[in-house]
C-alpha cells in the first residue's frame, strides 16, 4: 500500500510578541486573530464577541431599497384580503430553514399560504415554469420566493403571464439580466443599499420576516400583539446559515448564528431537539461544527433522496411523536446517502485512475447511476482529494442535471457564464454551482469547460494547502488552549476551527474506527505531559504508515465524556517524521521497543 500524501503546510509566521501583549487574551488566539487580519485588540474583540442585529434590520434602511418596500407593501395586502400565497423554497438545508421560517411568520400574521418545495429529481433546483402555473391555477396570487429565483428569467416571465405576482429573496449570484418579478430582494443587487452582502437565503428570509413583524407589531400597540417575534426564529436562521457556508468572518452572520446556536440550546423547537437526541447530540453543548457536520447533512438528505418536505415537517413539527418519527426517518436517509455517496466516489476514482491527473484542469464525471441528490457531495470529495474543479453529473434521458465544486484559483460559476449557451439553466457561487444541459451538448460543454479550466489554472501549483495558524509544543496543548479558542466560535466558511501544528508527537496506537472503518483513533506520547487523543476522519489508510513518530495538523477540540473533559485533537493532515530525527539514541531504542508493541497491540484489537 502507497504512503498516502500530504498537504503542503502554509504555516502563519508569528505575531510580534508587543502586539500579542496588547490583546490581553491566550497568546495563541491573539496570534490567529492577528494573522486573520484583526492586528489591534478593538478590531479583535468586535469580531469576536459581534452580537448586534440592530444595523442589518431592513427596516432601517427602508426608501433606499424600493425593492424592499413594494415587497412588504405588497405582502401586507395579501395578508390583509386573505390572497393565497404561496411560499416557493429550495431543497436543502437553507432552502428548508427560509421556508419554515417564512411560513411560520406568515401563519403568526393570519396569511392564507402554502408551502411549494420542488422535487430535486423531477425538477431541478429552483422556479420552474410548470410548478407556477399549477400554483396559479390553483388560486395562488402571489408567490414569495426563498433561496431561489434571481436566475429564473423565463420562468418568472412564465409566472407573470398566469397571473402571478412574484417577490424574489434569494443571495446567489446576480445573472446577467434580473427576472422581472413584482419585487427582487438579493443583498448583491449593484442598487441595493444592504451592507452585508454575504447572507445566506434564510438570512434574507430573516431580515424580511422580521420587518414584516416589527410592522405588525407597531400597528397592534393597542391590541393583540401577533404569536411570534422575529427572535424566535433565529435558530432557523443558524442552521441555515451555517449549512450553506456562509462566511462565518462577517459580523451579521456571526451574530445571527450565535443568538441561534443560544436559542437551539435554551429553547429549541421540537424538531431540532428530536433530530439531535437520534443523532447523539447533547441540547446546550451544540456549536457550528455540530450543525455543519450532524445536523444539516440531516435535513438537507431529505431533499437529496427523497421530498425535502419531510425536514420542513420537522422543523414545523408541534408534536413530540411525530418529530421523532421524522428525525429518525432523516437519520436513516442520511446513513443511506452517506452509502450511495462512497460508491459513486468509488466509481469515479476508479475511471480517474486510467487518466493522467497532473495534466487534468477538470474532473468531469456523469453516469446515469448517479442519484441526483448526491452528485454535489461526490463532486465536493473529488474536490478535496484531487484538488481540480469538479463537476458530477447525473444523466438523463433528454437532460442531465451536475453539480460542480471548485478550487480557490478557479471561479465554477464564472465558467458556467462562459458556456451560458450550451445550457438550459445555471447558477451558484465562485466554488460551489450547479446547472441543467440538453444531453446533445454534454460532449461540447465538457471539452469548454476543461478549456477554461485548462487556461484560468495554467502554470499553478494545483496542490492542495492547508493553512496552519501556528505551530506550538507539545506541552502547551491543554484544556485552557481549548478553552480559549472556543472564543472564535462560531466557526465556518472564512472563519475556520484554527489549525494548529506539533512536530514529532509519539504514536503510541492507533485503531481504525467509525462504519467500513475509514477513521482512524490515535494516542500521541509527549515529553512533559500525559498521552492525548485525536480523531483522524476518513484517513484510516494512514495507519500503516504512521510510523513512531509524526508531525500533526490539527484542530483542538474539547472530548466530554462521564464528566471528564480533556483536551482532544481532530487531525487534518499528518507527516511522518524518520526515526533518525530523535537525536537521543538511547530515547530513540526505548521509543522505537514502545511504538512496536503498541502498534502491535492496536492491530490485534487489544
Amino acid at each position: 500500500m502507497s504512503m498516502p500524501s500530504s498537504k503542503q503546510w502554509l504555516i502563519s509566521p508569528p505575531a510580534p510578541t508587543e502586539d500579542l501583549r496588547r490583546y490581553r487574551m491566550h497568546p495563541v488566539l491573539a496570534q490567529i486573530l492577528y494573522q486573520r487580519g484583526y492586528t489591534d485588540p478593538d478590531s479583535a474583540r468586535t469580531f469576536l464577541y459581534a452580537d448586534d442585529l440592530s444595523a442589518g434590520s431592513f427596516l432601517n434602511i427602508r426608501g433606499k431599497k424600493p425593492n424592499i418596500d413594494r415587497a412588504l407593501s405588497r405582502i401586507r395586502v395579501a395578508i390583509r384580503r386573505r390572497e393565497r400565497i404561496a411560499i416557493y423554497g429550495d431543497f436543502d438545508a437553507d432552502g428548508v430553514t427560509s421556508s419554515v421560517l417564512m411560513a411560520q411568520t406568515l401563519e403568526a400574521l393570519g396569511a392564507n399560504y402554502e408551502v411549494y418545495i420542488p422535487l430535486r429529481a423531477e425538477e431541478g433546483y429552483g422556479l420552474n415554469s410548470e410548478a407556477l402555473r399549477k400554483l396559479a391555477r390553483s388560486g395562488v396570487r402571489l408567490v414569495i420566493t426563498v433561496d431561489c429565483g434571481v436566475r429564473a428569467v423565463e420562468e418568472v416571465a412564465d409566472g407573470n403571464a398566469a397571473g402571478l405576482d412574484i417577490i424574489i429573496t434569494d443571495h446567489h449570484s446576480i445573472g446577467p439580466t434580473i427576472p422581472d418579478a413584482y419585487a427582487v430582494i438579493n443583498p448583491k443587487l449593484d442598487d441595493c443599499a444592504y451592507t452585508e452582502d454575504m447572507l445566506a437565503g434564510v438570512g434574507v428570509a430573516y431580515r424580511l420576516a422580521e420587518a414584516l413583524l416589527t410592522i405588525d407589531a407597531n400597528n397592534r400597540r393597542n391590541g393583540k400583539a401577533a404569536p411570534l417575534v422575529a427572535e424566535d426564529l433565529l435558530d432557523l436562521v443558524a442552521i441555515g446559515t451555517v449549512a450553506d457556508l456562509a462566511p462565518m468572518n462577517r459580523s451579521e452572520n456571526r451574530a445571527l448564528v450565535r443568538r441561534g446556536l443560544r436559542r437551539i440550546n435554551q429553547a429549541p423547537r421540537l424538531g431540532l431537539a428530536a433530530l439531535a437526541e437520534v443523532a447523539g447530540l447533547t441540547i446546550g453543548q451544540i456549536d457550528a461544527m455540530n450543525i455543519g457536520f450532524t445536523l444539516g447533512p440531516r435535513i438537507n438528505a431529505a431533499g437529496r433522496l427523497d421530498t425535502a418536505m419531510t425536514a420542513f415537517d420537522l422543523l414545523a413539527s408541534r408534536q413530540d411523536a411525530q418529530a421523532l418519527e421524522l428525525a429518525q426517518e432523516l437519520h436513516t436517509l442520511n446513513t443511506q446517502r452517506q452509502e450511495l455517496t462512497r460508491a459513486a466516489q468509488d466509481l469515479v476514482r476508479d475511471r480517474l485512475e486510467l487518466e493522467a491527473m497532473d495534466n487534468l484542469p477538470l474532473i468531469f464525471a456523469s453516469d446515469a447511476s448517479f442519484q441526483p441528490g448526491i452528485v454535489g457531495l461526490v463532486a465536493g470529495r473529488l474536490t478535496e482529494e484531487f484538488f481540480r474543479p469538479t463537476v458530477v453529473m447525473e444523466e438523463g434521458d433528454a437532460e442531465s442535471r451536475a453539480s460542480c465544486r471548485s478550487i480557490p484559483q478557479f471561479d465554477i460559476t464564472q465558467a458556467l457564464d462562459q458556456c451560458a449557451g450550451l445550457l438550459v439553466r445555471h447558477g451558484g457561487h465562485a466554488q460551489a454551482a450547479g446547472f441543467t444541459v440538453r444531453n446533445e451538448n454534454i460532449d461540447a460543454l465538457r471539452e469548454q469547460l476543461t478549456r477554461i479550466a485548462r487556461e484560468a489554472l495554467r502554470g499553478q501549483d494545483l496542490q492542495p494547502t492547508l493553512q496552519i495558524d501556528a505551530e506550538l509544543p507539545a506541552e502547551q496543548i491543554n484544556i485552557e488552549l481549548a478553552e480559549a479558542l472556543r472564543d472564535l466560535e462560531p466557526t465556518g466558511h472564512l472563519n475556520p476551527s484554527p489549525v494548529l501544528v506539533t512536530r514529532r508527537l509519539q504514536v503510541l496506537e492507533w485503531r481504525t474506527v467509525g462504519r467500513d472503518d475509514q477513521h482512524l483513533k490515535i494516542k500521541f506520547g509527549r515529553q512533559g505531559g500525559p498521552p492525548i487523543d485525536a480523531i483522524a476522519f476518513r484517513m484510516a489508510e494512514w495507519g500503516p504508515h504512521l510510523g513512531a513518530y509524526v508531525d500533526v495538523a490539527y484542530a483542538l477540540e474539547i472530548n466530554e465524556w462521564n464528566g471528564a473533559r480533556t483536551a482532544q485533537l481532530n487531525v487534518r493532515d499528518l507527516q511522518p517524521v524518520e526515526v533518525a530525527a530523535v537525536e537521543d539514541p538511547l530515547e530513540r531504542a526505548i521509543n522505537e521497543r514502545t511504538f512496536n508493541k503498541r502498534a502491535a497491540q492496536a492491530r490485534n484489537g487489544r
